[in-house]
C-alpha cells in the first residue's frame, strides 16, 4: 500500500517548467526604453463572407534622455498590434534638444486636422497637457512645458503631430546667434545715419 502511494506521489510531481523563451533562467536584461500604450482600437474590414475584426494599437517609446518614437500597426490579436507598433516606434525615433529639463523655442505643427501647440515652462510648473501629447512628453525626460491640442480629437493625428513638433525644434545655438548677428546688422546703418546727421 505504501509502495502504491509512493509511486502515485512520483507520477503526480513534476519537474519545474522552463520558460520556452529564457530556457536556462538567465537574468532578462532591461530594455532602455519606456513604452507605454496609448490607445488600442478594433477594426473591421468588409469582406465577401463577413467582416473581419483586427486590433489597431497607437504606442509610444522614449528613454526619458530625450528620444522618443511613436508607432501605430494592425495584429489579428492585441499582443501581436503592440509588438509591431512598438518595433515602428523604435524604428523612427527622434532627439530632443532640451534646455533645463524643458523645449528651447515655441512651435506650433498643424497635421491633418490636428493641431499642436508646444511652449518651454519655467522650472517647477510640470507637464501641463493631456491625452496623447500628455503620454508622449511623459517619456520624453521633459519635466516642464506648456501644451494646447487644437483641432480634431483624433490620437493618432495628435500623436503624429507632437512628434512632427518635437522634430522641428532646434538647439538655442542655431537660432540665438542669427538673432544676435542680425540686430547688431540693423544697429549698424542707423549709427552710419546719426554721423551724418551730425556732419551735415
Amino acid at each position: 500500500m505504501a509502495e502504491a502511494t509512493q509511486q502515485a506521489n512520483n507520477k503526480t510531481s513534476r519537474p519545474p517548467r522552463r520558460d520556452a523563451r529564457n530556457p536556462q533562467g538567465a537574468p532578462r536584461e532591461e530594455s532602455p526604453f519606456e513604452e507605454y500604450v496609448i490607445s488600442i482600437d478594433r477594426v473591421a474590414r468588409v469582406v465577401k463572407g463577413g467582416r473581419r475584426f483586427r486590433f489597431k494599437a497607437l504606442v509610444v517609446v522614449g528613454d526619458r534622455k530625450g528620444r522618443v518614437g511613436v508607432g501605430v500597426a494592425k495584429g489579428q490579436d492585441v499582443q501581436l498590434a503592440v509588438g509591431k507598433a512598438t518595433d515602428i516606434a523604435k524604428k523612427t525615433m527622434v532627439t530632443i534638444p532640451l534646455e533645463n529639463d524643458t523645449i528651447p523655442h515655441d512651435v506650433e505643427v498643424k497635421f491633418s486636422g490636428a493641431r499642436v501647440m508646444l511652449r518651454p515652462a519655467a522650472p517647477g510648473t510640470g507637464v501641463i497637457a493631456g491625452g496623447p501629447v500628455r503620454a508622449i512628453i511623459g517619456v520624453t525626460g521633459i519635466r516642464n512645458l506648456l501644451s494646447k491640442s487644437l483641432g480634431s480629437n483624433n490620437k493618432v493625428n495628435i500623436a503624429y503631430a507632437t512628434i512632427e513638433a518635437i522634430r522641428q525644434l532646434k538647439p538655442r545655438s542655431q537660432w540665438v546667434g542669427n538673432v544676435n548677428k542680425k540686430t547688431t546688422k540693423a544697429a549698424k546703418p542707423a549709427a552710419a545715419s546719426k554721423v551724418e546727421e551730425v556732419k551735415a
